[in-house]
């Protein structure tokens, strides 16, 4: 495809002042009134290739769009784990901008391409838990993640989080138990659990030192 950024010899992050300034540069120099013959005709073709890079960039839609494109991956719609570790890759920048419409887009986007991978699932949870209209569907995405990869502190962390905020305590209980069993607990999610819930008891036994859930609550 083509680049309009290269077609004016321009950087990404050109303004419209410059990219106006630099289409006026080039119109004047490329302009078929000012050669003849095959020159003339060369001309013709470099003046609509700026004209219609220029058409594209000073309208922001369109340049959104073109941004896009470019960041496609070849060869994308064929091979699922590059596609999935493209929407990942913006899913992540989206998030850290506090896009999480986008965020969440790009991610649920990444589970179609790539659904065994466990990252792809984690992180579509994790922004889903910023919206309380999104708590279902990060339930759902995180119990996704936590079947791909058991026993993983992390996940395992925003599973007892999640199922907190949405108020299904039992399994907010369950979660942190296990977490607390794997190593992976911390003050800040005790303190929000016991806000909740009311202090543990402290009963674990020795299945629960087996691997089953501990009998903390």
């Amino acid at each position: 495809m083509k680049n309009f950024y290269q077609v004016l010899s321009l950087d990404r992050t050109a303004t419209q002042t410059q990219i106006a300034a630099r289409f006026r540069e080039l119109a004047r120099d490329r302009h078929p009134d000012r050669f003849e013959g095959e020159a003339k005709q060369k001309a013709e073709l470099e003046f609509q290739a700026i004209t219609e890079a220029f058409n594209v960039l000073r309208d922001p839609k369109k340049r959104h769009q073109h941004d896009i494109e470019l960041d496609t991956p070849t060869g994308s719609s064929t091979d699922p784990k590059q596609l999935a570790k493209y929407h990942l890759n913006r899913g992540v920048r989206a998030y850290k901008a506090g896009n999480y419409i986008e965020a969440a887009d790009n991610f649920d986007r990444a589970t179609q391409a790539e659904p065994k991978n466990p990252q792809t699932w984690h992180h579509l949870a994790l922004t889903c838990f910023q919206e309380e209209r999104w708590l279902r569907k990060a339930e759902d995405a995180i119990e996704q993640a936590v079947v791909l990869r058991p026993k993983h502190p992390p996940y395992v962390k925003l599973a007892a989080r999640i199922y907190l905020k949405a108020g299904v305590t039992q399994k907010a209980k369950e979660y942190y138990n296990q977490l607390i069993l794997l190593g992976g607990s911390d003050a800040a999610t005790r303190k929000a659990l016991e806000e909740k819930l009311g202090p543990p008891r402290r009963t674990v036994d020795t299945d629960a030192a087996s691997g089953l859930f501990g009998k903390i609550w």
